[in-house]
């Protein structure tokens, strides 16, 4: 099937989700007017449905990967992946710090051919046995090691003991209980961050490396590395988080519509009383 004809079943999909099934679209809404309450209605309502139509575009071109060409894919996505092969030559693994983007399968792939580490991506498995082996296969195409995140603890040292590595974490997940959370300002607001990433980077001192990969036309994606530190032990608790939040943030500034609207990020409310010894700045 055509690249032409996935998009047009995407645009009609996603004008079902928000004008007929209205998917999430209060959440979407509450969240766009805290992250940018000084752009007008009408802004926030554009982004709004260029989010869908990413958030759709996304799915469809999942699909699409099932039977894409390698050439077809190298066609469609760039990087900078210098910065990842830099980092392998000095023998230092690597913490790929990510948020909810558009398109993941694009960055995945983009880093298990194009980097020279050895590639760790945490996924979390689907119900159906069928579908989650299909997604597993597709993703693992040029050589991804999936981990699930529900047997992560007994997996990760089998091959991280191995030698140097390369990781990805969104690390911009809700945490299961917000007292054991870095809180850090999110477009100004107090938010709970989870405190793993931030752990394993110190324990194992690997580099700390943000991606942000962003479509750059419809289909066509690249993949942005900047390196945060290479010392993640230099920073006191807390404020390793808070780089990778203010990076973040930064990020979708750039692309608003690139982000996962969807998910709720401001889901716990900040308690002074509660959550003040667990506040840090991003300043």
């Amino acid at each position: 099937m055509p690249w032409k004809l996935f998009y047009l079943i995407s645009d009609f999909i996603a004008f079902i989700l928000q004008y007929v099934i209205r998917y999430r679209v209060d959440v979407v809404n509450y969240n766009l007017g805290i992250a940018f309450p000084n752009k007008s209605i009408a802004d926030r309502k554009k982004i709004a449905t260029e989010f869908y139509q990413q958030f759709t575009d996304s799915f469809v071109e999942t699909i699409k990967f099932l039977s894409i060409s390698t050439k077809g894919f190298e066609k469609r996505f760039t990087s900078n992946v210098e910065v990842l092969n830099n980092l392998h030559a000095t023998g230092q693994s690597v913490q790929i710090m990510a948020g909810h983007f558009f398109n993941w399968e694009y960055a995945n792939w983009g880093i298990a051919k194009y980097s020279n580490y050895p590639f760790i991506a945490v996924y979390m498995p689907l119900r159906n046995r069928y579908f989650n082996k299909m997604i597993l296969d597709m993703r693992a195409r040029f050589g991804s090691i999936m981990i699930p995140a529900t047997n992560f603890k007994n997996q990760f040292h089998q091959y991280a003991s191995k030698g140097n590595y390369a990781m990805a974490l969104a690390a911009d997940q809700n945490p299961g209980n917000p007292m054991s959370a870095f809180w850090v300002p999110f477009f100004g607001k107090p938010t709970p961050f989870v405190k793993g990433p931030e752990k394993g980077a110190k324990l194992n001192n690997t580099a700390q490396v943000f991606v942000n990969f962003y479509r750059t036309s419809r289909g066509h994606y690249h993949s942005h590395y900047e390196l945060m530190t290479t010392a993640p032990n230099y920073f006191k608790d807390g404020h390793l988080t808070a780089l990778y939040v203010k990076f973040l943030e930064e990020k979708i500034k750039q692309h608003p519509s690139n982000y996962l609207w969807s998910h709720r990020r401001w889901k716990y409310k900040f308690d002074a009383e509660k959550h003040s010894k667990l506040l840090v700045s991003n300043n």
